[in-house]
This record gives C-alpha cells, sequence and structure tokens, in this order.
C-alpha cells in the first residue's frame, strides 16, 4: 500500500446507495464482523430528499448529485444530456422517481440462461424481493388475496405504498389505454407487467422512503461494528499478490473531506465490495488498474488486471418524451403557475401528506407491445400531467400532459471510461442511444402507439393537441430523428460491470458477483445485469443486493 492503513475491518462497501445500504445491515447483523460503509457525499439531511417533490431539487444541485453528463450522441443529434446519480446517503434512491417495479419474469429467466445459474430465474429471485418488502395491500388487518401474498412482502423495510393522489386527466389516459388495447392491471410486479395502471412507490405516509431510512436507520447504525463514513471518496482499490501469485483486493485509499482533503487508506479482511453503480463501479476499477489494458495504458494507469468488459455494455431507458396540449384540464402547469395554485399545493401536503408535493414523477404507467408482431411488452410509458421543454426548466404555462416512452430492450450499447488517472475527473459516459436500426424502429412504432392511445374517444373531451414532436412528421426515419430531439434518460444505466459464464471474454464478475480473477472483491449494483430489466431498475437492485448479502452470510 502506497498509505498505511489507519483502520481494519471484515468488510468494506464502496457507495452507500440502494444495494450498499441493504448490504451493510445484511452483513453487520453478524456481531463478529466489522463492516465498514463509505460514502462519497453527504448525510441525506437535506428537507427536499425526503419531501416527495424534491427530486426537482436534488437532481443536478452539488449536494445530492454527481451531476455527469453524457458524451454528445450521434443518435440525439449532436445533444448531452445531464445523467442524473444520487451523491447523497442513499444513493438514487435519495433522487430517483420512487417507483417499485420489478420487471418481467423473463429478464431473469434470461439472466439464468446468460450466466448458467438457476439461482438468477424469476422464481429464485422472487424470495428475494419479497425478503425486504412491506407491501401496504398485506398490512395488518389488510384483506389481501392468497396471490396477493404469493407474489409481495409483508415484513420487510423496504415501504411500497399506493399514490396518494389522482388526476381526471391521468384517469382519461387510463382509459384511452384499455380502448386502444391495454388491459388494466392494480400490479406490475407479478413477473408480467403487460397494462395499465398507477404505479405504487417507494413512500411511506407521503414521504420518500429511501434505502438509508429502511436498511441503516435505527438497526445498522445502533450496531457497534458498524462505521459510516460519509464524504469519503474511494481514489482507488490497493491489491495484494499472494505466495500463490493470486491476486486479492485488501482494500481501499479514501479521500475523506471532499476535494482537497486528507487520504488515508482502509483494510478489509474478508472482501470489499463495490456499490457505487453503473458508473461509479467502473470507474473506480479503472481507476486502480483493473479494466481494458489498452485504455489503462493510454492514460498512464498501472495495469493490475486486464479485464476488458470493465465499463462496456453500458444499457440505459431512453425515454420519448411526447408532449400534448389539453383543454379544460387540471394539470400541474397551471395549478403551479400562480401563487394561489402553489399555496393550495402546499397547504394540502402540509395537512395530509398528498397532493402535487407527494406525486412521484410519473403516477401512471403502461407496458404494451410497440408493434403487435412483438412477442412481449417491450415498451414502458410514464404519463404525469405536466410538461416542459427539458429537465430543468420551467413548467409550460399552457395545460398539458407528456406521454413518455421508452424501449424497455434497447439493442443499443454504450460505455463508461475515464478520461484520466485522477479519481475526482467525471469519466465519458456514452450510452449511444438509438444507435441500432432496431432501436429507430422501436423509437418511431413507440410514438404511433402514443398517438393510438391519445386519439382514443375516452380522451377526446380534452382536445388534445400534439405538441411535441409534431401530428405532421409521420415516417420512420423523421419519427427517430425527432426522437433523437426529444429524448432523455430515464436514470436506469445498468451493465458496466456485467455478470456472466467463465468462457464469456466480457463478464466482469461470476454469477456470484466476484470480479474475475481477483479474490476478496464483488461488485454489487446495477453494473452486473448482463441485461436491463424492462422497467425500472431500483428494485431490481435491491434484490441482487439480498442475494449477494445471504451467499456472503453463508
Amino acid at each position: 500500500m502506497t498509505t498505511p492503513p489507519t483502520e481494519t475491518f471484515d468488510t468494506i462497501i464502496v457507495g452507500a446507495g440502494t444495494a450498499g445500504c441493504l448490504l451493510a445491515n445484511r452483513l453487520s447483523a453478524d456481531p463478529s464482523r466489522r463492516v465498514l460503509l463509505l460514502e462519497a457525499g453527504g448525510m441525506d439531511n437535506y428537507h427536499w430528499i425526503h419531501i416527495p417533490v424534491g427530486y426537482l431539487y436534488c437532481i443536478d444541485n452539488p449536494r445530492t448529485d454527481w451531476r455527469y453528463r453524457t458524451e454528445p450522441s450521434p443518435g440525439l443529434n449532436g445533444r448531452s444530456l445531464l445523467y442524473p446519480r444520487g451523491k447523497t446517503l442513499g444513493g438514487c434512491s435519495s433522487i430517483n422517481g420512487m417507483i417499485y417495479m420489478r420487471g418481467q419474469a423473463r429478464d431473469y429467466d434470461h439472466w439464468a440462461a446468460l450466466t448458467g445459474d438457476e439461482a438468477w430465474n424469476w422464481e429464485h429471485c422472487l424470495p428475494d424481493f419479497k425478503a425486504h418488502e412491506s407491501h401496504y395491500q398485506l398490512d395488518a388487518g389488510a384483506k389481501a388475496d392468497a396471490v396477493m401474498a404469493k407474489f409481495h412482502g409483508s415484513t420487510g423495510e423496504w415501504r411500497v405504498e399506493k399514490q396518494r393522489l389522482r388526476w381526471d386527466v391521468l384517469d382519461a389516459f387510463l382509459q384511452a389505454a384499455q380502448q386502444a388495447g391495454i388491459p388494466l392491471t392494480d400490479d406490475f410486479n407479478r413477473g408480467d407487467n403487460h397494462g395499465v395502471g398507477y404505479f405504487d412507490v417507494n413512500q411511506k405516509s407521503g414521504w420518500r422512503w429511501n434505502a438509508a431510512k429502511a436498511f441503516l436507520r435505527p438497526t445498522a447504525m445502533r450496531r457497534p461494528n458498524f462505521s459510516l463514513w460519509t464524504d469519503a471518496q474511494v481514489g482507488r482499490l490497493v491489491f495484494e499478490r499472494g505466495a500463490d501469485g493470486a491476486l486479492r483486493c485488501s482494500g481501499a485509499e479514501v479521500v475523506r473531506g471532499g476535494r482537497g482533503g486528507h487520504k488515508l487508506a482502509v483494510a478489509a479482511r474478508r472482501e470489499v465490495i463495490l456499490c457505487a453503480g453503473a458508473i461509479g463501479s467502473p470507474q473506480i476499477l479503472q481507476l486502480s488498474g483493473v479494466g481494458p489494458a489498452g485504455l489503462l495504458q493510454q492514460l498512464g494507469v498501472p495495469v493490475v488486471h486486464d479485464l476488458p468488459g470493465v465499463g462496456a455494455n453500458l444499457q440505459d431507458h431512453l425515454q420519448i418524451r411526447a408532449v400534448y396540449k389539453v383543454q379544460g384540464a387540471r394539470t400541474l402547469n397551471t395549478l403551479a403557475n400562480s401563487l394561489v395554485g402553489k399555496a393550495a399545493i402546499a397547504l394540502e401536503y402540509a395537512v395530509s401528506r398528498s397532493g402535487p408535493m407527494s406525486m412521484a414523477p410519473s403516477q401512471l404507467g403502461a407496458f404494451t407491445r410497440s408493434d403487435p408482431s412483438m412477442p412481449h411488452p417491450n415498451i414502458e410509458f410514464h404519463v404525469q400531467p405536466l410538461s416542459l421543454d427539458a429537465f430543468g426548466q420551467p413548467l409550460h404555462t399552457f395545460p398539458a400532459i407528456t406521454a413518455s416512452v421508452c424501449n424497455l430492450n434497447p439493442t443499443s450499447r454504450g460505455s463508461v471510461r475515464i478520461k484520466s488517472a485522477n479519481f475526482e475527473d467525471a469519466p465519458a459516459i456514452a450510452p449511444n442511444y438509438l444507435s441500432t436500426q432496431e432501436d429507430r424502429k422501436v423509437a418511431a412504432d413507440s410514438l404511433r402507439v402514443t398517438r393510438n392511445i391519445v386519439a382514443q374517444p375516452a380522451f377526446a373531451r380534452y382536445q388534445p393537441q400534439e405538441f411535441k414532436p409534431g401530428a405532421q412528421y409521420q415516417g420512420d426515419d423523421e419519427l427517430a430523428k425527432l426522437a433523437g430531439d426529444i429524448a432523455s434518460t430515464i436514470f436506469h444505466p445498468v451493465g458496466t460491470t456485467k455478470m456472466g459464464r467463465a468462457d464469456d471474454p466480457m463478464a466482469v464478475v461470476d454469477p456470484q458477483l466476484r470480479v474475475r480473477g481477483i479474490q476478496g472483491l464483488r461488485v454489487v449494483d446495477a453494473g452486473v445485469m448482463p441485461t436491463i430489466t424492462s422497467g425500472n431498475t431500483n428494485a431490481p437492485t435491491l434484490m441482487l443486493a439480498e442475494k449477494a448479502a445471504r451467499w456472503m452470510r453463508q
């Protein structure tokens, strides 16, 4: 080590986000194991973290967000996107959309096939979803049927509730979706999310329920064998070779106190676990000399272990934000653009913890096919009673809704690569959106599906007028190009440290999430997903952390 270790732990967890908080709780339950949880950001004591609508003030805020930007993308007509990643206790669970969504059973069956490990089959993942879930329909005294109990948990820490507000204009969209052939559903999380309905959210009584509340407070933080360091960024991992030549991760070098802070080293007797996310974990590995040898040599980083898959295989859900002006509808645009409306919103939340301040970024969801020939639902809608030009911009002054639609299974692949050997420099994030003909075709078709829903009789009373992209555009090529103009990330990066079989040269971790060729090092975050799930990615990240924790305890 270049810096002598100041302290030794059994397990060091890098990143106090969704996966890191759950792992810290599960592993520190063993009193014989000393656990250190490192978080580059600060405590989650910013009030806007906990008020659901506060995501508007947390994203692109240096107090809570890494504030990454993507590289200019040809598929987005040269645009660069804001790429939010949580930089605070709770990580992305402190700034995300709070939607509880597992995806489709076929996602996990596909993982099992890709890894050769039946542990990733849906039937074996379902108990790991249920283990930490506290579902509102299974509360004490609630009349839940056997199907609900089969698919949901009641005794876990991760609170799942129904939303605390409804909008007439969204109810009309829901009815229109049914008229367009999408069935009504009251539960997206039974392995087949085909349907339209209101999302369940990770809230408790109108407050955001982040991973720090669920898994650190009060249990883990009260344990004498658990330590939490905030404002502690890992500069690189430390490795040593045993007498047998085996490479082992023995600890990490950490900078405490932010930019220009003091450097120290910590040692791990058992394991170092990277939970820094699909952007942070490959960045740390590359800075530590683990990754594509050519890239590391080019940047002057000594190669410790040539692992070409580190930072490759980046996948994300790109949402195409179609905006429709409406007439005679109550929307957030009209409410929030007047002092009276703002006062009413604040009063409703103060009195009942309901109303627009309790709302997730998207309330209504739908899963369907972009084309009838598709074998399964391959697009997801996030429908909102509001509109704006781009995230961070003011709401439009006219009443409108946004029907965002994303390709659930994109074939485009991108990368995360460090730009220098300096850990304080952000990496180059290149998702390569819409870089395949398949993705461009789904983009065009999904806009047509949106138009078909809005054209149904149930929505006619609002006299919808397509504001973006514009009804005059009809052809595949022009719709795909316009999708590039109006689309943005839905904040679901995965795949950059993917798990796979031993004969997969691009696999970074094995099916138990151990980094190939290095002892004492795992990655447990969304980066290990070999393919993106068919829905929002927070719940699947918790599931894989639950599974990993069980393996480590055993």
